[in-house]
């Protein structure tokens, strides 16, 4: 049953209103060079390489958990920390300079321990347990002209946490994004649009600026706000550094084992980092990258997209730990 709303919902239409990363892969080097009309491509010189296949392992340091659930006195407990896996995949299905149409998935693991769980529903379901995101993505990047080209994506997520509850329709989040912009040069391209989100970890609208521009052979900006924003330094093409943030999260399913109800917990994180991306061998690259796991949502609700404080029974308080993330990938150049 699963694998079926998954697949219906990748044939959803792109109409949908969203916020992935995947908005800004590179797309140019897929391009129908003997087309008679010129069109824009999606790339600025000295950009870094898009992704084609990636897998990353991520560890957060230990920290502590500060909660308070309503009507109850306020406790406290330890995290020894968050290890996880991530994996990406990306293969373009129509590959034109007229239009650019890309398929993707994406899984996201953590699994949270901890050094002193408290004796209560929530710790006892989550301790030990993994919080998965299974995705599939559509992105088009459509050239208008030399100039303008329109960027239209879409996200369905199977988010929940494997302790010992099965799948759900309710475990699905749906995403989205498109942008209109306009490549001034080789060297910047500015898109304005509008994202469908869980990035803060609840459903959100907000208005989207790509702007991706490079200065001179060292220095460039990679922005998709209010997503990710970083300024990259080039060593050279195939070895830069790039100093920013990215906000990442979604709502996740949990099963309450001893009633079994559903909970839904709204996570979002804000990470300020330090990534370096160096090509290893041919289309292999090296990716790491090091920062601080800010929270800026880890709440738990009564209901699916739940945002009143009736339907909110934890809302809690976690300590920044610092982060790090390394992993290998095959890139399109």
């Amino acid at each position: 049953m699963m694998k079926k709303l998954l697949f219906t919902h990748l044939l959803i239409p792109f109409s949908l209103l969203a916020q992935d990363s995947t908005a800004t892969e590179d797309f140019s080097s897929y391009g129908d060079a003997g087309s008679a009309k010129n069109y824009t491509t999606q790339k600025v010189l000295n950009q870094s390489p898009q992704k084609l296949i990636s897998i990353a392992y991520e560890r957060q340091n230990n920290f502590s958990w500060t909660d308070s659930r309503q009507g109850l006195p306020i406790s406290n407990t330890t995290s020894s920390g968050v290890n996880g896996l991530r994996a990406v995949v990306n293969v373009p299905v129509i590959s034109k300079s007229s239009i650019i149409w890309q398929l993707g998935a994406s899984y996201w693991g953590s699994k949270i321990a901890f050094t002193n769980p408290l004796d209560s529903r929530f710790y006892n379901n989550l301790n030990n347990a993994s919080m998965n995101t299974y995705g599939i993505n559509n992105t088009v990047f459509k050239p208008l002209s030399e100039k303008k080209f329109l960027i239209i994506q879409a996200n369905a997520d199977a988010n929940h946490v494997l302790n010992g509850g099965g799948f759900s329709s309710r475990d699905l989040t749906f995403s989205g994004s498109f942008i209109y912009g306009w490549k001034k040069s080789e060297k910047n391209m500015i898109g304005v649009g509008v994202s469908r989100t869980y990035r803060a970890g609840q459903l959100i609208y907000v208005p989207v600026l790509l702007w991706n521009k490079t200065m001179n052979d060292q220095w460039g900006m990679e922005l998709l706000l209010p997503a990710r924003g970083h300024l990259r330094y080039n060593f050279s093409t195939k070895n830069m550094l790039q100093l920013g943030y990215e906000l990442e999260g979604n709502q996740y399913r949990m099963n309450n084992t001893i009633t079994g109800n559903d909970w839904f917990i709204q996570r979002g994180e804000l990470k300020p980092r330090l990534m370096w991306d160096r090509q290893l061998l041919g289309f292999i690259w090296l990716n790491a990258q090091a920062g601080l796991r800010y929270n800026w949502r880890f709440e738990v609700y009564d209901k699916y997209d739940g945002k009143k404080a009736a339907n909110r029974i934890y809302d809690f308080n976690i300590q920044k730990p610092f982060y790090f993330n390394i992993g290998l990938s095959f890139v399109s150049q």
